[in-house]
Order: structure tokens, then C-alpha cells, then sequence
């Protein structure tokens, strides 16, 4: 079974700092990364950590190396798609050690697993707050889809291309997806979409295939549904997704919630 963590929306500040002056991001990553850790042996081998975006709040290389300092301490394997809050070329420079990171234009990668092909995609349109594609990458894109040739995937990048009820955030979404709903609409393979952005955990489906929109690690957006809402934060609690691919033919993916702090249990139930 193949199995791949998605983490997002981490918005490390630098050291001492508080996102938004109200979110200790650096204290959540950490109880997030030692979370993981105490999971693992009850959850299995799992292939790859993914951070879908938004690792900083601005992009810095100060809150990059606060950033990996944290992230050190995970104990899997783990790579990074940009957010509309990372700037490309920090980002570039704090894992030009790692052989998946271009070395210029967007960040988009492909990792080939047992029972998946994770891909990550760069949607980062540098100074705003949407998303894009940019032709490089769609026809990049197009490229691996055309090579998997049906074989299962796991496509992940920041900017959701659907609309989530909540006006703030939808305002901010994926520009212009029409390619990217063609070139999905005619893959034949199972395959999953895993977003992030929106700090809030949601299902929907995007050219015909399963749509997921991960928690952010620390904070959400507020859920007000109301056309002029504010757009704004609330202290509920960290999550992250656990998307899991079975070999047996037929099976589809899973994503489960886990929270990013630890809890009582477990408890056995009554006979």
C-alpha cells in the first residue's frame, strides 16, 4: 500500500514571531512533527510527506530555515509545493540540496511509487494571492500524464480550482483551469486531487475525479458562508491527511483527517 502524508499551510514566521500576531505556527509544526512520529508505528509505512503550499508567511530565507530546523525532526522522507504566501526563488534555495527542486521555473516534481505517482505542481503567481498555471507547467504536466498512461496518481498543488463557499478564499482560487479540467477529463487512471489554501478540510470532485482540501497545521480560515464575509482567521485545531492507495485492483484512494496534537486513548470499548 502506498501511502502519503499531506501537511499544509504550515506559514512559519521567524523565530519568536506570531503569525498574524496571533498564531504560534513554529510551536504547531512542532507538536504536528512529533505527532507524526509517535503515529507511525500504529499507522504503517507511509512512502512521503507533502507540504502543499504556504510553508512561510513571507517568504523569507529566515522563515525557510526556521521552516526546515522544524521539519528536521520528521521522521519520513518529505517534499514542498509553493502557496501564494512562499516566494519561488527562497524556497529554490533552501532545498537546492534536493534532487526533485528545479533550478528555474516552476517548482513542479513527480515522484513514482509502488501503487501511485505523487505530482506536485507550482501555482504560485508570484505577488498575489490567486493561483495559475503556467503553459510550461500544463504542458509539463500533460507530458507525465501522457507517459503514467493511466497508472494510478496523486496530483497536489496549493490553489484549489473549485469554489468552497467562502468568498475571501474563492476570490483567491485557481485561475483559469480550463486546460487543467481537459487534460484530467481524459485520463483514464484513478486519481486524486489534494489542495490546500483554505485551511479548512473539504470534499468535492474536479473533472471527474475526487477533490480534497487539506486543514492548515496551525489555524483555519474562519468558515462564514456569508457572501460579504471578512476574510479571517480562527484558532481551531491542526490537521493533516493521510491519502492511501491499496494494490488490490479496483480499490480506490483513501484520505483520512489525523490531528496534528495528541489526545487521550486509545481506550478499549465495553464488551
Amino acid at each position: 500500500m502506498s501511502r502519503i502524508l499531506q501537511i499544509s499551510d504550515t506559514h512559519i514566521v521567524a523565530p519568536g514571531a506570531l503569525t498574524c500576531g496571533v498564531v504560534d505556527t513554529a510551536t504547531a509544526l512542532r507538536v504536528l512533527v512529533q505527532q507524526v512520529n509517535d503515529l507511525l508505528p500504529s499507522l504503517g509505512p507511509i512512502d512521503l510527506a507533502v507540504v502543499s503550499g504556504d510553508l512561510t508567511d513571507h517568504g523569507t530565507a529566515e522563515e525557510y530555515e526556521h521552516f526546515c530546523e522544524i521539519m528536521s525532526g520528521l521522521r519520513l522522507p518529505y517534499r514542498v509545493v509553493p502557496g501564494n504566501h512562499d516566494a519561488r526563488g527562497a524556497l529554490r534555495n533552501a532545498f537546492s540540496d534536493q534532487d526533485w527542486i528545479s533550478s528555474q521555473g516552476p517548482v513542479n516534481w513527480r515522484l513514482d511509487l509502488a501503487e501511485v505517482s505523487v505530482i506536485g505542481l507550482d501555482t504560485l503567481v508570484s505577488g498575489q494571492p490567486y493561483g495559475a498555471l503556467t503553459l510550461e507547467s500544463l504542458d509539463w504536466l500533460e507530458a507525465q500524464l501522457g507517459a503514467l498512461a493511466g497508472f494510478p496518481v496523486l496530483l497536489m498543488f496549493h490553489h484549489p480550482p473549485v469554489k468552497t463557499g467562502i468568498a475571501p478564499m474563492d476570490a483567491q482560487n485557481l485561475r483559469d483551469a480550463t486546460r487543467l479540467r481537459q487534460l484530467l477529463q481524459v485520463y483514464q487512471g484513478r486519481c486524486r486531487i489534494a489542495c490546500g489554501h483554505v485551511h479548512r478540510m473539504l470534499t468535492t470532485s474536479f473533472a471527474g475525479h475526487p477533490l480534497i482540501i487539506a486543514p492548515g497545521s496551525a489555524h483555519a480560515v474562519t468558515l462564514d458562508l456569508r457572501q460579504r464575509a471578512p476574510n479571517s482567521l480562527t484558532l481551531e485545531p491542526g490537521a493533516m491527511v493521510l491519502h492511501s492507495l491499496d494494490p488490490v485492483e479496483g480499490a480506490d484512494f483513501t484520505s483520512q483527517m489525523l490531528f496534528a496534537s495528541s489526545y487521550d486513548g486509545p481506550h478499549p470499548f465495553e464488551d
